[in-house]
């Protein structure tokens, strides 16, 4: 336990307060889920590939649990939900429970949302075992399930109690999995911290034999960014925006993919459809754009819309993302690698559909 990393997540009392992030290798236990319970019955969440890694079976003695079957996005909706919280009130769930969300983001997303509803709200804690989750999805509060239209359509902010990060986990994870969540770290080095983006490109190597010392600083790197934003607008009234860069036309491409792409890969793709835009708007550059595809692809990571899916879906689904205004998104955009675009104290822009239907049509073309 001394090697642990501790951070906090601070946000404003009427929020969730301060919680903590905890940071270590071959951490999972009883013992130390038991401490941020806090004498609660626990209720555990996860899905069938934790559970088939073996990475539950120190928490199978606890007070209830429910695997998802299948994992993965096809799950997550609001008959799943339903079936966690029915299972809670089966198992004798109260309001003096706690659910942990053991696994990844889509895990983390239906723990997190079950935990908002239930008997109107009990704490949730996150142990995030994927890329992903560990990089973003589990610190932040955001919970949600997908409609049959589009991603997230229903959802509540719920800070969690406290998030533990097991980087051990990541070796558990298959290849392409383990890629895909690294688009979230190339995200958040393009949105705040050019150093950051210098020290990906310098670890390929390392990030790609998944060695302990860059997967601990990995995930300390990405929760810090993630906590700075989160502090200062936990529930994505502004500034928060800047974190869905990538996600807008990412999204549209994983829901018309039929989740056949896993959700960083469409995060690759978006994040090279912003730089696009961010060209014709006059902040972006070609040397930029190409930099930074050079890395998601080094990190084995798409940057190319499958010829299935047409621009013209990709235009029409834009239209329900969470940022519209008036039927038309707003775009999470950058200045330079490291610095996010604001303008009149905005964080997210209005962009014509003739120059997102552009980016759309590039990205369609083979490299």
């Amino acid at each position: 336990m001394e090697d642990l990393i501790k951070l906090s997540v601070k946000t404003k009392p009427s929020e969730a307060g301060e919680y903590p992030v905890v940071i270590g290798s071959g951490i999972l236990s009883n013992q130390l889920l038991a401490r941020f319970a806090a004498g609660r019955r626990n209720f555990i969440v996860t899905d069938e590939n934790v559970h088939s890694a073996g990475l539950d079976s120190a928490f199978q003695q606890e007070a209830g649990f429910f695997v998802i079957s299948p994992a993965g996005e096809k799950s997550k909706n609001i008959t799943t939900v339903i079936e966690i919280v029915e299972a809670m009130e089966a198992s004798g769930m109260g309001r003096d429970s706690v659910i942990t969300g053991l696994g990844g983001g889509t895990v983390g997303d239906m723990a997190g949302f079950a935990a908002a509803i239930f008997k109107r709200g009990v704490p949730v804690l996150h142990i995030p075992t994927t890329t992903v989750a560990q990089a973003d999805s589990s610190i932040g509060g955001k919970t949600g399930v997908d409609s049959s239209i589009s991603k997230n359509a229903f959802g509540a902010f719920h800070h969690p109690a406290a998030v533990i990060i097991d980087t051990h986990t990541l070796k558990t994870l298959p290849e392409r999995e383990y890629f895909s969540g690294l688009a979230e770290s190339v995200k958040h080095a393009m949105i705040m911290d050019s150093d950051y983006f210098g020290f990906l490109e310098a670890s390929i190597s390392e990030l790609r034999e998944r060695e302990d010392d860059v997967l601990s600083q990995l995930a300390e790197k990405n929760c810090k960014i993630k906590a700075k934003i989160v502090e200062e607008d936990p529930c994505e009234k502004n500034q928060r925006r800047i974190l869905n860069y990538g996600h807008t036309i990412g999204h549209a491409v994983e829901t018309l993919s039929g989740y056949k792409l896993l959700h960083g890969e469409c995060v690759s793709i978006g994040i090279i459809a912003a730089g696009l835009i961010e060209i014709e708007l006059g902040s972006g550059s070609k040397k930029r754009v190409e930099k930074t595809e050079n890395l998601l692809k080094e990190l084995s990571l798409p940057v190319r819309i499958p010829e299935y899916i047409s621009t013209e879906q990709i235009l029409s689904l834009i239209k329900h993302d969470k940022k519209a205004v008036d039927g038309w998104p707003r775009f999470a955009l950058i200045e330079d690698i490291g610095k996010a675009l604001t303008k009149g104290g905005q964080w997210a822009h209005p962009v014509d559909a003739e120059i997102v239907e552009s980016a759309v049509n590039k990205l369609k073309q083979k490299p």
